[in-house]
């Protein structure tokens, strides 16, 4: 079963397949099945084309696995995963071109 520990709206930057990107959805999920566990930072970048628009396309979405292994959730984990979040998103879009502006988010975090 997939959850999402940690999602939240920001604003963003990038190109990708010739439209520019305003926003990007980040967020930490988990994974889990039969004893195993698995944990995944994301960013999904995508238009914004106005402040209404939430409207999230899948083309630039990069992802990084930041554990694996047997158990289950953890709060313990997750808080550990939660500050190392930043930094490993970064990492990933970076490298594709991408920057997060995390003093601007568009919208209150979700936590699960």
């Amino acid at each position: 079963m997939t959850v999402d520990v940690y999602a939240q709206f920001f604003s963003a930057d990038m190109t990708f397949a010739e439209t520019k990107r305003r926003a990007a959805l980040v967020a930490l999920s988990s994974d889990s099945e039969r004893g195993q566990i698995r944990y995944t930072a994301s960013a999904a970048f995508f238009p914004h084309v106005d402040d209404e628009d939430f409207a999230v396309s899948y083309d630039a979405y990069f992802s990084v696995i930041m554990y694996e292994g047997k158990g289950r959730r953890s709060k313990k984990r997750e808080a550990e995963l939660m500050e190392k979040l930043r930094g490993t998103v970064d990492s990933i879009t970076n490298a594709a071109g991408g920057k997060i502006d995390w003093n601007s988010p568009l919208r209150d975090a979700r936590i699960s």
